[in-house]
């Protein structure tokens, strides 16, 4: 075996990972805000829309730093481009791509990326059957893994791709949930393909591969 040798990240990438997790910190502190918007009493309801009003800024002012931070360095900008191509892929989850694996000469495979990501499929057996039901293995980047989630819902909707495997699956009786994994981690090898080819998402040859 000869491993590829270790390169450590560019500053620009670990800038870039600092303010998208930053970026997914404050939707989350906004959204206990509105939350506390329903019981809060009235003393303290100016408050919490003070904050709000806060949080609405920063979370501004993150996001455009993101945009302009990319757009600064060639590399990443092509790397957005070719991934706005893909169906369902949009902005948070291309900040998430290029801050925690769009270097892929760590991995040697969109399996291994998966994998990594925790996306790879599970066999479970039981102890009476060796017809055991087929789960994500969850071991893995779960903060890169939650960031699929709704991409992959997206996907379903809107990418031809991903509405006909739903529906295949469905038609094959396997669970809502098992669908959802399964169409995240074909996102992570389309992902792989387009930017290890440098070529723009193409439906008719992801149909053909698929």
């Amino acid at each position: 075996m000869s491993p590829s040798l270790w390169k450590p990240e560019t500053k620009e990438v670990k800038l870039l990972r600092e303010l998208s997790r930053r970026y997914e910190s404050l939707l989350g502190m906004r959204q206990q805000e509105v939350n506390r918007l329903e019981v809060s009493s009235l003393d303290v309801l100016p408050d919490v829309k003070e904050h709000i009003t806060y949080m609405d800024k920063a979370i501004a002012a993150t996001k455009k730093r993101m945009h302009n931070h990319i757009d600064d360095h060639p590399d990443m900008k092509q790397k957005k481009e070719l991934l706005e191509s893909i169906p369902g892929i949009g902005e948070a989850t291309i900040n998430v791509v290029l801050s925690e694996f769009a270097d892929l000469s760590r991995f040697n495979s969109a399996k291994h990326l998966a994998s990594f990501i925790g996306l790879a499929p599970r066999h479970c057996l039981s102890g009476t059957s060796v017809r055991g039901r087929t789960t994500m293995s969850k071991i893995g980047n779960a903060q890169v893994r939650k960031s699929f989630f709704m991409p992959a819902l997206v996907a379903m909707k809107y990418n031809p791709i991903f509405i006909a495997m739903r529906k295949r699956m469905l038609k094959a009786g396997k669970p809502k949930m098992l669908i959802v994994g399964a169409v995240m981690r074909k996102l992570i090898h389309i992902i792989y393909g387009v930017l290890k080819s440098n070529q723009p998402f193409d439906a008719n040859f992801a149909v053909k591969n698929a």
